[in-house]
């Protein structure tokens, strides 16, 4: 009995330390598989890196060279020539002057209304030239005014469709829109549209509204195209 016992402790002994080598063993070879990767995972990093193109005078010319989106620039060239009209709406920034520096617009005699200054015409200007002017009048208040003009609507330029039209409303004007043009921007006729019978409302400088025929029938059979005219700002196209 004391002999079975004693074979069974120096039995035991051998059996733990082997599973303990064993568990030694596994954990070493998955730390070896871990670092590994960590390695492939540096070095294919390193790889992509070597892959870009470097900051070199020819990579830095190809980048100045590629356009920029510039929206401000674009928007303050844009403005530089539009003549200002009844109803625009402009932004108006004063540096330094919070109270000067507002949202106005321009009223239907074509004047806009701001502190210090009163009453400036600005339709008929550029944001520009509307610049200098507001300079030039708050020079008696502010040393050396720092202003500028932007158009931050343009409604003085639209042009309205009404009647059978898919869309009708109102629609910015841009150059040679004609009554055709703006026949397609409003989706075009609808079903029971008297296409014979469209006419243009306009006014003219003295106030005095006019009716201008077109028949669209006769403008697809080349009949009188020259009924076709170029809209004017506040032309409004009627469609019965």
């Amino acid at each position: 009995m004391g002999t079975s016992e004693s074979s069974a402790n120096s039995i035991r002994p051998n059996w733990l330390g082997k599973a303990i080598v064993k568990s030694l063993g596994n954990l070493a070879l998955k730390s070896c598989l871990l670092s590994c990767l960590a390695l492939s995972a540096a070095l294919w990093g390193q790889t992509a890196d070597s892959n870009q193109p470097s900051a070199g005078p020819d990579n830095a010319a190809s980048t100045a060279s590629s356009p920029q989106p510039d929206s401000a620039a674009k928007s303050t060239q844009a403005d530089a020539t539009y003549i200002i009209g009844d109803e625009d709406v402009l932004s108006i920034s004063v540096w330094k002057d919070q109270d000067l520096t507002r949202v106005v617009p321009v009223r239907s005699d074509g004047r806009i209304s701001l502190p210090l200054v009163g009453e400036m015409q600005a339709a008929g200007r550029t944001p520009s030239q509307l610049e200098e002017d507001l300079k030039a009048a708050l020079r008696g208040f502010i040393t050396d005014p720092q202003v500028t003009v932007i158009v931050q609507e343009i409604k003085s330029r639209n042009f309205n469709v009404l009647g059978q039209v898919t869309k009708p409303g109102s629609y910015p004007l841009t150059a040679d829109t004609t009554i055709v043009d703006a026949i397609a921007l409003a989706g075009g006729f609808k079903d029971f549209a008297k296409k014979k019978g469209v006419y243009v409302i306009r006014q003219d400088p003295n106030g005095t509204e006019i009716r201008i025929a077109f028949n669209y029938q006769n403008f697809l059979k080349g009949k009188n195209t020259a009924q076709n005219i170029q809209l004017k700002p506040h032309d409004t196209i009627v469609v019965p």
